[in-house]
């Protein structure tokens, strides 16, 4: 009796630790920082939006997303209770945009969207999006992994065959179809200066009409779950072993 006993309580322990990993593997694996879209097409000047989940049980209070050096940044859309600022090079290039939040942030359980607008490169290329998330304690979380890590940065494939991108009209001009001179101007266009106060327009939505649509899952998702399955199997003959070596002791 004492022996089934004990047998009960550790298939109940080992259950309960089975279920709890595999719980927080689903909540880690939704929860990236992702900028889409996830393809674009050359030369295109391309909306991005970039969303930014709380997977903390304390708030996010300041993102920074990194522009990818091929990347010419031209404007941002200002977000109501969030202050953005910008950085640049010695050659006046916006190299980096940061939200802060100016009371709260981003609570768990929530998301926010930060919405801009960038040139493509001409040429065929990959836009890898580093980007920094702030917590209330002071913590960082760096998305800067490749592919595979437990913090991957997003990606945007640039090609002149991205279907769905914008159509070559759309070159060289702003979303709202006016023509854009590439360099820093007012908040109804484009980056202001180094730091500037949100205004009072909502963030747009995931999807756009201009945006390319979504490319395939990351192969990181794949291999992550291929991992948790293999861990699962792995315990499951594990605890088989244990379960027969329990009986013929019991005998």
């Amino acid at each position: 009796m004492k022996s089934k006993s004990v047998f009960t309580r550790m298939i109940s322990l080992i259950s309960a630790a089975v279920l709890a990993g595999f719980v927080t593997f689903a909540g880690v694996a939704s929860a990236h920082v992702t900028v889409k879209p996830a393809a674009s097409m050359t030369g295109a000047w391309e909306t991005y939006t970039i969303k930014v989940p709380s997977e903390k049980e304390i708030p996010t209070t300041k993102v920074t997303l990194k522009v990818p050096e091929n990347l010419s940044f031209k404007q941002y859309q200002p977000v109501p209770g969030w202050k953005t600022t910008t950085e640049k090079n010695d050659a006046g290039e916006i190299t980096a945009i940061t939200w802060e939040a100016e009371s709260g942030g981003i609570e768990a359980g929530q998301f926010q969207q930060f919405v801009f607008v960038g040139e493509n490169p001409a040429k065929d290329s990959e836009l890898a999006w580093d980007a920094y998330q702030y917590y209330s304690d002071g913590s960082i979380v760096e998305w800067t992994g490749d592919e595979g890590s437990d913090t991957p940065h997003s990606m945007t494939v640039v090609s002149a065959e991205a279907s769905g991108a914008a159509a070559p009209a759309d070159h060289g001009h702003n979303s709202a179809g006016t023509a854009g001179s590439g360099t820093a101007g007012t908040d109804s266009g484009h980056a202001a200066t180094d730091e500037d106060t949100a205004g009072s327009a909502q963030p747009a939505a995931d999807s756009n009409a201009n945006a390319a649509p979504a490319a395939a899952p990351a192969a990181n998702s794949g291999m992550q779950t291929a991992t948790l399955i293999i861990s699962i199997v792995a315990l499951i003959a594990a605890i088989g072993a244990w379960v027969t070596a329990a009986r013929k002791r019991s005998k």
